[in-house]
């Protein structure tokens, strides 16, 4: 791979996470679940790889996981403010 395509690659997959996680939160109100899911992703994608994971895979985990976790904190951060989603 690359080492632009990397690059690019990382802050596309954070903000998607972020993306789908945000939506979650808002259509289940619960502040967790995207994170859940998204471990129990990496932990199922993990076991299908067929060799070690190269440094692109875990780079492109830890965006993801980046974003999760911050979709959660911003969901909290707007609910704690008297924001309410849906």
């Amino acid at each position: 791979m690359n080492l632009i395509q990397l690059v690019i690659s990382i802050p596309l997959i954070l903000v998607l996470i972020f993306g789908i996680g945000f939506i979650l939160n808002m259509i289940l109100k619960t502040t967790w679940i995207p994170l859940i899911l998204y471990l129990a992703l990496v932990i199922y994608l993990a076991f299908q790889l067929k060799g070690a994971p190269q440094l692109a895979d875990i780079t492109w985990f830890i965006a993801g996981l980046a974003g999760a976790v911050g979709c959660g904190w911003t969901i909290r951060y707007l609910r704690q403010n008297g924001y309410r989603m849906f």
